[in-house]
């Protein structure tokens, strides 16, 4: 069926508004920890050069592996048909992109590699099963192909210098340095050496930057952008330089590749990302420096990959906020032109962060994601300029467009009462559902309801929420309620759906979920609020939150428990310490003492930048521990947890706590999850939690 026809498939928006904010009936059973095992997360939606087909990810539990692991799947554009592609079993794919002829579909996955290096695979779309790409050294980061389906732009992770295979590889893939450029010191990672037959060598460190969550102590491996030929199996260096590269994008003519790099003396100080081009030839060149911004152009961390316009004349990237607000500022709409020349910012009066550009085919408009007050919606921006124009909105969540012919996207939508599926949504904003995947499992659950909430804060501060309650809660009864501030803090609740929310309101409680300030999606004057000041007006936030629970007639005033994770964790710490009314505590992965942050996580650049070095303005970090340095003023019995490998938010943060509530008395406790980064990812941890969440609230209630 064609683009734009078979209205009657198409969802309005108004229906979708209602089933996000309105409960389910009660069907069969509340949403329990065991639904961790049930519940599938639909990723990274990518539609075909025909527009016939979208392929995505689909990632579950193994529960007797006690590990999740990623499929790849294919619906047809009609959403008549799903494929599952990919199925091995102990085994997992990410990634699907197709070749701009058709004929391919590329995938990352650590199929088969012992050192668990994540390989290209290749999948002719005709039929057969995907085969390994030869002749890349290291692991693929991150792909994409070029116009003529020929080549592939890499970004690929350094071997590790410490195997055998490196010599051969340094020989076949040089590194080529600057004239005159001092050698790179050896690279230590913390795996290394750990076989049976080898004993562990030393850890040498000589960065500023020398930890980072998951990736543990950082050596000298970088990310470097690749040009991999398919019919010789080659891969080259495509830049000079010893810097991480990442996000690649082919111009229109295949004759560059865009991508963004910190290429500073010392990359590990800076924020100062820049989108640059190379061209791309038989041998490294000098990249060109496009953006001249001092602050984060594109970086990494937004997700969202440059965007040529369709002459090549242009690339649309994402300009940062103000250096010194670091994550609290807002990221803007920009082009650049790529012969040269001053950038253009599209949306400087928005006070909403944007991302994932995407040009129309005439190059006349740019459509993005557009973060805003608990939802996230599709608009289009002029390319000349001028005010975005929504494309399709609502109280809910799109995520991840991938543009398809003749105007339409693929996307991913999620609402409270929905997990995020792939949808499709045409050229005038109308959505109809592609995948499925938790269709079944929806209709044996019983889905809390959602609504959203403002209120006044301490200082008069409107503030926006929600408020959760369970299924067939009698109007009028009031409900055992958690407040539960959200991580970041430079991120904020959306409209979409949250397991964790929900096993708390199937557990009979009601939850209260306020998008304090230093959260996002409302503008930068909110944002910053913190900045240099956490846990003073967010704690006020908070607890007006709690205060409108009350004032609704849905919070029992005596029956009030607090909790959450990483910047939740660190509230819930600030809460306890101002405020005596909660009756127990969960603080997941959380910082007191932030004296002991200093060094012990990766955040020393946010550090410096927004309180200073901890010697030289003691009173701002002395200011902000209180909850350690004044833990005397706690007496809520508080539960504390976090992972043993966590370099976010580093366990010793955890312990320093528990052990000043133990040496006070206090009842509390603390639980290590061994192999665990800041999150989890096991299976059987993920549903460990959630239990002993549930049972120390459960424990410390009025009987």
């Amino acid at each position: 069926m064609g683009e734009g026809e078979g209205v009657g498939m198409w969802k309005s928006t108004a229906m979708a508004l209602v089933l996000a904010a309105g409960a389910s009936a009660a069907i069969s059973r509340p949403i329990t920890p065991d639904d961790f095992a049930r519940l599938m997360t639909v990723s990274d939606p990518q539609v075909d050069p025909a527009g016939q087909w979208v392929a995505y990810t689909v990632t579950g539990t193994d529960s007797v592996a006690d590990k999740i692991y990623s499929h790849i799947w294919m619906t047809s554009w009609d959403g008549a048909r799903s494929v599952q592609l990919t199925s091995r079993a102990k085994e997992s794919e990410n990634t699907p992109r197709f070749s701009p002829d058709g004929k391919w579909l590329a995938f990352v996955s650590a199929r088969g590699d012992d050192k668990s290096d994540d390989q290209l695979w290749l999948m002719d779309r005709g039929g057969g099963e995907g085969r390994p790409l030869a002749g890349i050294r290291g692991s693929v980061v991150d792909f994409t192909w070029s116009p003529d389906a020929k080549s592939i732009a890499l970004i690929v992770q350094d071997p590790d210098p410490d195997e055998a295979a490196n010599a051969a590889a340094q020989a076949v893939l040089p590194s080529p340095a600057k004239p005159g450029a001092a050698p790179e010191a050896p690279p230590t990672p913390q795996a290394a050496g750990t076989g049976k037959d080898k004993p562990p060598k030393p850890i040498v460190i000589d960065r500023f930057q020398f930890k980072q969550d998951i990736d543990g102590y950082l050596g000298r491996q970088r990310q470097r952008l690749f040009i991999y030929d398919i019919a010789s199996a080659k891969a080259r260096r495509a830049t000079t330089g010893d810097f991480d590269e990442t996000l690649p994008a082919w111009s229109p003519d295949g004759r560059q590749v865009a991508f963004v790099s910190k290429r500073a003396p010392d990359p590990d100080r800076t924020y100062d990302s820049n989108v640059y081009a190379v061209a791309v030839g038989a041998a490294p060149a000098e990249p060109l420096r496009l953006t001249t911004y001092a602050g984060d152009d594109n970086s990494a961390d937004s997700g969202s990959p440059l965007a040529w316009s369709p002459d090549g004349r242009e690339i649309a990237y994402l300009e940062g906020g103000p250096v010194k607000l670091i994550g609290y500022g807002v990221r803007k709409l920009a082009v650049v032109p790529v012969a040269g020349g001053v950038a253009r910012v599209l949306t400087p009066t928005l006070d909403r962060n944007v991302s994932r550009p995407l040009w129309s085919a005439d190059g006349r408009t740019i459509r993005v994601l557009v973060e805003d007050d608990e939802t996230q919606r599709i608009a289009v921006v002029p390319a000349v300029g001028g005010a975005p124009k929504d494309l399709v909105g609502g109280w809910r969540k799109f995520s991840a467009p991938s543009a398809a012919p003749r105007g339409g996207l693929a996307v991913l939508l999620s609402t409270p009462n929905a997990p995020a599926e792939v949808y499709a949504v045409d050229s005038s904003g109308r959505q109809r559902q592609l995948s499925h995947q938790n269709d079944a499992w929806l209709k044996t659950v019983d889905l809390a309801t959602t609504v959203r909430t403002s209120f006044r804060s301490k200082d008069g501060t409107e503030v926006h929420g929600f408020l959760i309650t369970p299924a067939g809660a009698s109007a009028g009864k009031r409900l055992p309620t958690i407040l539960y501030p959200h991580g970041g803090p430079q991120s904020q609740v959306a409209a979409e759906f949250a397991l964790n929310l929900q096993i708390f309101a199937g557990h009979g409680y009601a939850v209260v979920v306020p998008n304090f300030r230093g959260g996002t999606g409302r503008g930068e004057a909110y944002a910053s609020a913190i900045y240099a000041r956490w846990g003073t007006v967010d704690t006020e936030d908070n607890l007006a939150a709690v205060d409108d629970a009350v004032a609704r007639g849905v919070a029992d005033p005596d029956r009030l428990l607090v909790g959450g994770w990483s910047y939740g964790g660190i509230s819930t710490n600030y809460l306890i310490a101002s405020d005596r009314r909660f009756k127990a505590a969960v603080s997941g992965a959380s910082i007191s003492n932030l004296f002991a942050g200093y060094g012990t996580d990766h955040y020393v650049r946010d550090y410096e930048e927004e309180l200073g070095r901890p010697w030289e303005k003691p009173d701002v970090w002395m200011k902000l521990s209180y909850p350690f340095f004044h833990n005397e003023t706690i007496f809520t019995p508080t539960l504390f947890m976090a992972g043993d490998k966590d370099f976010n938010v580093p366990l010793l943060n955890s312990e320093q706590m528990y052990q000043a509530l133990k040496s006070r008395g206090i009842d509390t406790g603390l639980i290590i999850y061994p192999g665990e980064f800041h999150g989890l990812k096991r299976p059987s941890f993920l549903k460990d939690r959630m239990v002993r969440w549930l049972g120390w609230y459960d424990s410390h209630l009025p009987k």
